[in-house]
């Protein structure tokens, strides 16, 4: 593939098609309240923090899209990467746009690739990418609150004991997705346990899944890292997803 990847800042026009990309997210996950609210303020307010892949005869076919937002780390009562990880670095970031906070870090919040394109090492040009623009706009570390890409084969077991896992063969992680990053040399910091929080009835849940929520606990869900808590007599289920942060000083 003849890959070309630029800010959206550059080539303003394909912001349209942005959100035409062919992905494998399972439909549960657009429903993050934070997410929601947040992911297209990316595209309109940060445009040279969108990075945009293109390939195709005329460089206009969208094969992946990578979003990150700057925010101020140092701020104070911060300090920490949070433990809400994902959804808190999105609030913080609108947070310090609106209040003139001059940012200190960058942090990833999706690299997609279309499916088209999978298989093709482009989320690897799409992580070095990301890493080369947040160093080209000044900044000299960028974390990630990763979704590691093969937990939910093991949704029941620990992700603390996942994020720790490694490789007899080479000592790097076990997740395909997080020894991407450690190649490109980031550093695992620390397990994010309510990254993101998706509440909703059982019927949303229902029509989101096709699963029945019909019982009381725990309820695996394909591509869920860890089970859906579901309350019936309550009439609703919450997922509470967690990441791991990794560190890339730049």
């Amino acid at each position: 593939m003849d890959v070309h990847i630029t800010t959206l800042a550059e080539r303003p026009a394909l912001a349209g098609k942005l959100w035409q990309m062919k992905d494998l997210w399972p439909e549960f996950m657009m429903y993050d309240p934070v997410g929601w609210s947040h992911i297209g303020r990316i595209v309109a307010e940060f445009p040279e923090y969108v990075l945009v892949a293109t390939d195709g005869p005329d460089g206009e076919d969208v094969v992946a899209r990578g979003f990150s937002v700057p925010f101020q780390l140092g701020a104070e009562g911060r300090g920490e990467l949070p433990d809400t990880g994902w959804d808190q670095v999105l609030l913080w970031a609108f947070s310090d746009l609106r209040h003139g906070r001059t940012p200190d870090t960058v942090s990833a919040i999706e690299i997609t690739v279309d499916t088209s394109a999978l298989g093709n090492g482009v989320s690897h040009r799409m992580l070095a990418a990301m890493r080369d623009n947040a160093r080209r706009l000044g900044h000299t570390q960028l974390v990630a609150p990763l979704r590691p890409n093969g937990k939910h084969l093991e949704a029941e077991g620990s992700i603390h004991e996942y994020a720790r896992r490694t490789r007899e063969s080479d000592g790097l992680p076990h997740d395909p997705w997080l020894r991407v990053h450690v190649r490109a040399g980031g550093a695992v910091v620390k397990v994010a346990p309510a990254s993101m929080t998706i509440g909703g009835s059982v019927a949303q849940w229902r029509s989101w899944t096709g699963l029945p929520f019909d019982t009381d606990g725990p309820v695996e869900v394909p591509g869920a890292l860890v089970p859906v808590h579901c309350d019936t007599a309550r009439g609703y289920a919450v997922y509470v997803e967690p990441n791991i942060w990794v560190r890339h000083q730049l």
